[in-house]
Formats: C-alpha cells, structure tokens, sequence
C-alpha cells in the first residue's frame, strides 16, 4: 500500500504513473463489484422461492429489477448486499438492475467495460435510459453508442447520443412515449435544502413554461419598475411569491397599468397659453406590495441543538425536510413573515410503556426525535410516515411478565420494505438500550445502528 510519505517521495512522473495504476484498479473493482451484483441474482433466482411461503401476506416475491429479457430476482436480495457494500437498499437494487441489464442486454458495453476502455458509470447510465425498452431496441442503442462510451465525447454529448438512439431504435414508441410524458406533468418542491434555501420544480408542456416564465419577468419587471432595488432574480423569486394570491397579483397589474397610462404633468403655461385649459395632472399613488400579506400559513417541525450554558454566540437548528440553518437566518428571514410555537422537549426517558399493539402518539413523537431515520443498515428515509416496528415482535395475549411491549426502546421505524425484509428474510435484531440497533444478516454479518449511523461489526476470526 503507498503511503503519503511514500508519495511525497515520487516524482512528477512516477506519481502520474501511479495515479494511472490507481485509476485502472478502480475500473476493475467496478467491472469486479458488476459481476458480483449479477452473480447475487443468480443465487437468488425464482428457483429458490418456496410457492406457498410466497403466497402468505408479505412474503417475498421474484421481481424483474432489469428489463425485458433479464431474469427475475427475490425481491429481499439487495438487502443483504447493500448491507455488505455499505449502501442503502435501494442503491443494491439500483446496481443489480443496471448489471443485469448491462450482462444481458448490452453486450458491446459489457465487453468494453470487462477490457477496461469504458467506465462502469457510462455503461449503468444507458442501463438505466434504456429499461424500458424492448431487448431488441436496447441492443439498438448498444450497437450505436458503444464505441463513443469510451470518454472521447463530453459527457453532455454522450447524453445528447444516448436520447438520439434510444428514439432512433422505435420512433413510433418514441413518440408514444412523448404522449405518455404530457400525462405526467407536476409542480412540487425539490427535496435539496441548501442553506435554508429550496427549489420548486415545474415539469409541463413547453408553452406552460413559456407562459409561466413571461409573467414571472413581466412582473419581476414591473417590480422594477414601481423602484424596487433587489437584483433580477430576486424579483422574479418575488414575483413566483406575487403568483401565490391572484386576487392581489391581478390588482397590482391593474393599478399598475393606470398608473402607467395616466397622463403626463403639463409643462407650466407659458403668456400665450394663459387663457387655455390646463391638462388633467397626473394623479394616484404609485402601487405598493403587502408581501407580509401574501405569506401563506406554514408548519415547519425546528429543533435546535442543545446549547452550553452561557454560551451565547450563534446557534444551529434543523428544519425537518429543509435541513440546518442558524438562528440568525432564523430571525432576519422567517422570523419576519412566521410565527413561531415553543414547544417543551419530550421526556425521552419518561414515556410510560403501553401494554398494546397500536402506538400512542406520544410514543412516535418520542421515537421519531429519537431515532429520524429508518433504522435497517444503511436505511435513508426520514420520512414521519415510516412504519413504527416492534423490535421484539409483540405478542398478543402475552402473560404479565410481557407487559408494556409497547415503549420506547422496543420500537425502531423502518420503510414498509425493510418492515417485510426483517419479517421475512431471516433477519434479526435487538435493541440493547434505546435507539441502538444491533443487526445480523442471514449469513451471519452483524451492523450496528444509531444516531451516527451504521457501523459494521467485525466478527472474530
């Protein structure tokens, strides 16, 4: 293994060298880590399914990850693998699709890559692009974009080659899917938060765009116009906020446009107009914007970091579905257009148990501030709506010594998937203290789970 010390002891060009070699060794573990993902599906192929466990509720079933023509797979198997790779489920079952689509349906890639000339990221991107397509048009698109896939073209390039095949390989199916696309238009918030900042995504038909954008610097403009100070794209971020209260946009544009078109101040008479009627003077006050007005009544879950006694500098707090900001952005941009809740912090610890299967919501709350994340190995949801699991499954009609299943520290929230996987799939857990996690996989790999995350445990040899 080089060292850094070893490193600084290289020249320019035995460290470029090295840099190659190091390169190399990354495409082989990705071409490696390819292979292994569809050797995975062929140890869990429909063969192992047992037909009457599979027909029980929630029990596994043989899906189809890739496209036409590659082999359906149990469904919990990615589970364990992204567990041993250190991803989330949902990245194993990404990479298990895009290998087995990459092994059967696009040959001249799968050989490039196997040789080392394209990367595995090239190859998982026209996986992906082409998974709904036929085999045969995939391999349309494989014959066509396999020899540029080596990195000779920019990127942006690639992409634009990639859509042109995948259109050329069906043209009818194309525009079908053209058709499709119209039908599945939306407007709706990005989930990226930086800096207490967010996006709003509109996916439309292009003149809805083309209208939406027109009105946005139509009023952006006349925003200006009425003296406001703030940058372009500020004003059309106010102007995206005017668009939010219609009755209040269309009144701004309607005393706008009297107060553009109203006539000019006469210049002052001079002895030969003394006698003439003097022209109506302007008159009206300029239009103004209420924005406190236009702010809608919004709930944001806040939850700020416990701070050291004294300590009185600048704090962090977290937003729920917005991500960290200070105090500071706090107060100067919400805190003038919200108001804000105090609410005490749960007694953790002081949750009295419940000797019932449905969960109180007071527990939730506590779980969901406890533990915000979904608690199987590498698990990415924080979404509230997880389902709220029985680390020790509850029993019914348990003897007394069972009583108080339900409390904190036998509850862990998990996806309804990841609920099935330790029903079903030969996992298990424990719970040793509240909000810790110890999982073991069914060929024996052990994971620890809490606030910092997942850790895998080394087993002793």
């Amino acid at each position: 293994m080089t060292t850094a010390t070893a490193l600084e002891d290289m020249g320019e060009a035995e460290l470029l060298a090295h840099a190659e070699a190091v390169a190399r060794a990354q495409r082989q573990a990705e071409v490696e880590t390819i292979r292994i993902a569809v050797q995975h599906a062929v140890l869990n192929s429909v063969g192992r399914l047992d037909p009457d466990g599979a027909a029980r509720p929630g029990r596994e079933q043989a899906r189809r990850f890739g496209g036409a023509g590659t082999p359906k797979v149990l469904e919990f198997a990615p589970a364990v693998l992204g567990a041993r790779l250190g991803v989330s489920t949902g990245a194993a079952h990404a990479l298990m699709a895009d290998a087995l689509d990459i092994a059967h349906r696009l040959p001249r890639l799968w050989g490039r890559v196997e040789a080392l000339e394209v990367k595995a990221s090239y190859a998982r991107y026209v996986a992906r692009r082409t998974r709904d397509l036929g085999a045969a048009q995939a391999a349309h698109v494989d014959a066509r974009v396999h020899v540029a896939a080596d990195g000779r073209i920019p990127w942006a390039r690639f992409e634009a080659l990639v859509e042109g095949a995948i259109a050329a390989s069906d043209p009818e199916a194309a525009a079908e899917r053209e058709r499709e696309a119209a039908t599945k238009q939306l407007a709706q918030p990005t989930r990226s938060t930086e800096h207490g900042m967010r996006g709003f995504y509109v996916r439309a038909p292009l003149h809805v765009i083309a209208r939406l954008d027109a009105i946005v610097s139509h009023l952006a403009r006349i925003l200006l116009e009425l003296g406001d100070t703030d940058t372009n794209d500020e004003r059309r971020v106010k102007a995206v906020l005017l668009l939010t209260d219609p009755r209040r946009a269309c009144e701004l544009l309607r005393r706008y446009a009297e107060w553009r078109d109203r006539p000019d101040d006469p210049a002052a008479p001079d002895d030969g107009d003394r006698g003439s009627e003097p022209e109506t003077p302007r008159s009206g006050d300029r239009p103004e914007v209420d924005w406190d007005a236009l702010m809608p009544t919004v709930t944001l879950f806040l939850h700020l970091y416990a701070q050291a006694v004294g300590d009185q500098g600048e704090q962090v707090a977290r937003i729920e579905g917005h991500g960290p900001v200070t105090t500071t952005w706090l107060r100067h941009t919400l805190g003038p257009h919200a108001r804000f809740t105090i609410r005490p912090v749960l007694d953790l610890e002081g949750q009295a148990p419940v000797d019932a299967y449905e969960i109180p919501e007071r527990h939730r709350q506590a779980v969901h501030l406890m533990t915000p994340a979904d608690t199987f190995p590498w698990g990415s949801s924080t979404s509230r709506t997880q389902q709220i699991d029985h680390t020790v499954p509850y029993s019914r009609g348990a003897a007394r010594a069972g009583a108080g299943q339900s409390r904190v520290g036998n509850y862990g929230p998990m996806t309804t998937f990841h609920h099935r996987v330790k029903t079903h799939a030969g996992w298990d857990v424990r719970q040793p203290f509240p909000g810790i996690y110890l999982w073991r996989d069914p060929v024996g790999a052990t994971y620890l789970v809490d606030n910092t995350g997942t850790r895998r445990i080394a087993q002793a040899a």
